[in-house]
């Protein structure tokens, strides 16, 4: 659903992203993770079609970013870090736009509405203003605006930055829960996320790829490299980063 083939990226002199390539099906949630300047967003940012790459080969459900951009945009639900919402607008408003720039047929965006309402839990708030709501809840529409035209792939920046420990749980859960049948890609600062969500990881590293595996599996790994036993993800960060 997501492949991305020697792809790299430069702004002016700097490389950002140097020669990367990796894939994920349908179904998979993986983390991107990194230390800041690691490539993360810029990779995501390809992805979305809001960069064109410098070189390599970049496909979203299928689509090349470059040659079919609008096709990749029908197939991908996007939350960036910056929550994009006017939250001067009441939430079903809101939805009722972005359904409606997301090309999803009139006849169909009641429904299309009720169900990325239902599925992130926003029912209750659907009639109230967005500036009213907490920062859980604005993610929450966020989501909802991501998943509105049902698409296959799902990228999400720092989803849960700035929420309170409980919001954090919640939509973790809702990533989970909504993740199971598309293609997530997310990144994240917070490290105790990637193992509460994700079963791969892919750690950059100065643009470059510095592992990519099953999180069980490269914990395992780390744990025979430093003969030490209950080794975490955030010694695998570590490991794979501060060399």
């Amino acid at each position: 659903m997501i492949k991305l083939e020697h792809f790299s990226y430069q702004y002016g002199n700097h490389t950002a992203v140097n020669d990367i390539s990796f894939e994920l099906q349908k179904g998979e949630i993986v983390a991107l993770i990194g230390p800041n300047g690691a490539g993360k967003s810029t990779t995501m940012k390809v992805l979305t079609t809001l960069l064109r790459p410098c070189s390599g080969k970049v496909t979203v459900a299928g689509y090349d970013v470059e040659e079919n951009p609008l096709k990749v945009r029908e197939n991908l639900g996007y939350l960036p870090e910056t929550n994009p919402l006017y939250t001067d607008m009441i939430v079903y408003d809101a939805l009722l736009s972005i359904a409606a720039q997301r090309l999803v047929p009139p006849h169909k965006r009641q429904d299309a509405i009720q169900q990325a309402a239902h599925q992130c839990g926003i029912l209750e708030v659907m009639h109230r203003p967005i500036y009213s709501l907490s920062r859980g809840y604005r993610q929450r529409v966020g989501l909802a605006q991501a998943i509105l035209h049902q698409p296959q792939v799902l990228i999400l920046d720092e989803a849960t930055t700035g929420l309170d420990p409980n919001q954090i749980r919640e939509i973790r859960d809702l990533i989970v829960k909504i993740g199971k049948d598309r293609t997530v890609l997310m990144s994240t600062h917070i490290l105790q996320e990637v193992t509460a969500i994700a079963k791969r990881v892919i750690i950059l590293n100065h643009g470059e790829i510095a592992c990519d595996g099953e999180i069980t599996d490269l914990l395992s790994q780390l744990s025979q490299t430093l003969k030490r036993d209950n080794i975490t993800i955030e010694d695998l960060f570590v490991y794979h980063t501060c060399r």
